[in-house]
């Protein structure tokens, strides 16, 4: 199947190396958030095996077990024979469904982590972005943002959410800020679509990137940083809230937590300890 040459790039920061731990869940994270936020399509075929590990930085071992999940999870058909190999699958079923079953594979800390850090490079884009941006150059945030406003399903949302932020730190002409922010948007693009579901949340998103824009206008840049962290850490603090409510067991991987990431005590250990 040929690849449309214009996804070439985000296809490159897709299929990057993951993260030394947890291997097995983190191709299946990556390669599953990046089929929710369309950036693989229904019948795309994967690189092969062997080159698609060495792509991710795994053993073939690795990607094999992680193919095997996202099999189960109905999100890769896997072809044997000539012209087979494995081919990305779309569920008829509900994509939010699919979504909450991956949040509740994050704990809390991580989620916390996660916003730490998109918190860090927003921020610095948009801090760089009003020194180096001319008014003129906001085209592409304001269209983002109307979009963002008249979007009518999550995954639009989403999308449209995750490109504003990557639009931002192209505005800061960072190439390396511009690269994160991309990485960024295949780790927690298509969680934020249960958070952007609701109406109310979206017309608070909408408000904090109409602000982020302003900053950058007015070449306020420890304003346009402030902004946009908060930006982000609203929508990260979201998706806490909704790992901490019913959504942590619809899996059922981890053990309740408590508000602050950490396990709870078993009852083995406190009876042990009293």
């Amino acid at each position: 199947m040929t690849v449309n040459p214009d996804k070439t790039g985000v296809q490159r920061v897709v299929f990057t190396p993951v993260d030394t731990l947890a291997r097995v869940d983190a191709v299946v994270r990556r390669l599953g958030d990046a089929i929710d936020l369309g950036l693989l399509t229904d019948g795309e075929q994967l690189p092969g095996e062997s080159d698609l590990a060495a792509q991710l930085g795994v053993s073939t071992v690795t990607l094999r077990e992680a193919l095997m999940a996202l099999r189960q999870r109905g999100l890769v058909t896997t072809r044997r024979g000539r012209g087979g190999g494995s081919f990305v699958t779309v569920p008829d079923g509900p994509a939010e469904d699919r979504l909450l079953a991956r949040l509740a594979d994050w704990s809390t800390e991580e989620l916390r982590d996660l916003a730490d850090h998109w918190a860090a490079v927003s921020g610095a884009a948009a801090r760089l972005a009003a020194r180096r941006t001319e008014p003129a150059d906001l085209r592409q945030l304001q269209r983002s943002l109307a979009e963002l406003v008249h979007a009518e399903d999550s995954g639009a949302r989403s999308r449209v959410y995750g490109r504003f932020h990557v639009e931002l730190a192209a505005a800061a002409q960072s190439a390396r800020l511009t690269r994160e922010e991309v990485t960024l948007q295949t780790e927690v693009g298509a969680l934020l679509r249960l958070v952007l579901c609701d109406d109310r949340f979206l017309r608070d998103a909408a408000d904090r990137h109409r602000a982020v824009i302003s900053a950058v206008h007015d070449g306020a840049g420890d304003r346009a940083r402030d902004l946009a962290e908060q930006c982000v850490q609203a929508s990260m603090a979201r998706l806490v809230e909704l790992r901490l409510g019913p959504v942590g067991g619809v899996r059922g991987p981890r053990p309740k937590e408590a508000p602050d990431g950490q396990q709870p005590p078993s009852r083995e250990r406190r009876v042990g300890t009293a």
